[in-house]
């Protein structure tokens, strides 16, 4: 579905985020002019903010991972879907602190344990910032086991920790007091993963490739089995908020979500997705637009967008997807 040239305006009339993206991945653009507009994301507009926002200590909102919005680990996920330029020294830093605080300064016993007990969601973040920001990895000798650098490591961590079913879950082996241990992966946890990946993937390539690959397939199966949205047992929806159109979407699975993954890694089309894609196409305003239906409750450092109003960042990525389905 080819977007109309008032769509297109619209988009362009926009954030530089948003601008280079459509030139980019709607309009064909050649890459230095959107390259270009990318490095803009520096100066002016939502990267710029949140940039202005980062602490003296070189973190954001005092905290690594809380407070929810405004902790370090949120911010870099913004500017990574802003598209801020990996190189931006500001953000480097951020990440660089941001991997040591969490799990160490390299790959030792300290750090592998530190890794096997935090919540699979937050490794898959970890991983995705510290690859797109091209954090130097530290080489260390830990008994019994090679030489592994941080990014290998969690690669490592998260193809161990693969449920049955295929997909991640963060509470995998726990039980808590009122839950039993899970047995089924959750589709939150299983986009955060993908997420860090897809990132493995386009951005480093290293040793696990094919592995990688594989297990990527496999979560995307399940996400299939349920035609994204839908238990394969009732066959009705599995939860109604995710057919909300939202950003950002933080730790949650969306609609949009699932097929801009599907898009990203330009997947063979597969009509356990049209059931999505209708339901995409339904939520298409009459000029053209999508609207942004819901945002997360929490502490943020400002608004993007307002709910209920057309928003760039919903109808750029549902365009991005169409234009994928149709091709």
């Amino acid at each position: 579905m080819n977007p109309t040239d008032s769509t297109i305006d619209f988009l362009m009339s926009g954030d530089p985020a948003i601008r280079w993206q459509t030139m980019r991945d709607l309009l064909g653009a050649p890459e230095a002019e959107w390259r270009a507009e990318q490095r803009r994301t520096l100066e002016t507009g939502w990267g710029a903010q949140l940039l202005a926002q980062q602490d003296p200590e070189g973190t954001w909102g005092g905290g690594l991972y809380s407070p929810k919005w405004t902790s370090t680990t949120y911010t870099l996920l913004a500017l990574i879907h802003i598209g801020i330029p990996p190189d931006c020294a500001a953000a480097q830093e951020a990440a660089c602190l941001l991997l040591e605080g969490m799990l160490g300064e390299a790959y030792d016993t300290a750090f592998a344990r530190k890794l096997k007990d935090m919540d699979r969601c937050i490794v898959g973040m970890l991983l995705e910032i510290a690859v797109y920001f091209g954090i130097t990895d530290v080489h260390t000798a830990d008994a019994g086991r090679r030489d592994a650098d941080r990014t290998e490591a969690i690669v490592d961590n998260l193809l161990e920790e693969i449920m049955p079913d295929g997909g991640w879950n963060c509470r995998k082996g726990r039980k808590m007091s009122n839950r039993p241990a899970p047995h089924h992966s959750s589709f939150h946890t299983t986009s955060s993963v993908l997420d860090g990946l897809r990132e493995y993937m386009e951005r480093r390539s290293g040793s696990q490739s094919q592995a990688v690959l594989a297990a990527e397939q496999s979560a995307r199966e399940i996400l299939l089995e349920h035609r994204l949205l839908y238990s394969d047992h009732t066959g009705q929806e599995i939860n109604p908020q995710f057919a909300r159109l939202v950003y950002p979407y933080r730790w949650h699975y969306s609609l949009l979500r699932g097929l801009g993954y599907f898009a990203r890694v330009n997947a063979p089309r597969d009509g356990r997705l049209q059931d999505a894609i209708t339901l995409l196409n339904g939520k298409r305003r009459p000029d053209g637009l999508w609207p942004l239906e819901s945002k997360y409750g929490g502490v943020v450092f400002f608004n993007m967008e307002r709910v209920g109003k057309p928003s760039r960042w919903v109808t750029l990525r549902a365009l991005r997807v169409l234009k994928w389905w149709s091709s």
